[in-house]
């Protein structure tokens, strides 16, 4: 099993920037990849950067740019720094771990974005 914990939430004004970090736990050596998504108001979970093992990531277009992930491995945690931030960014962020049997998810942090 693998335990994920979000922090860094919360409110920030349009044009504003916030840090999201994902502490894991447990079976931590069984990740291949860790990420963040997010889901807003009567939408679906949708991808907005992942980060590899190897250090290879991948962003939503959306967020290109504006968006860095990274990852401490030493600490076994993910950062998501978002910068520029909009209103339509406002969303649950939710923190993700792959691994060959499963996927994990955390318990999500509110983002929201005051214009």
């Amino acid at each position: 099993q693998v335990q994920l914990v979000e922090s860094g939430g919360g409110l920030v004004q349009a044009g504003g920037s916030l840090r999201l970090s994902c502490a894991a736990s447990g079976r931590i050596f069984s990740i291949d990849v860790m990420g963040w998504y997010r889901q807003a108001p009567g939408n679906g979970r949708d991808l907005v950067a992942i980060i590899t093992n190897d250090g290879l990531t991948n962003y939503a277009d959306s967020v290109k740019g504006r968006f860095t992930i990274s990852r401490d491995t030493a600490k076994n945690t993910v950062y998501l720094q978002m910068n520029s931030l909009n209103p339509q960014n406002t969303a649950v962020y939710y923190c993700y771990a792959q691994t060959l049997s499963r996927n994990y998810w955390g318990q999500g942090t509110q983002v929201t974005v005051s214009s």
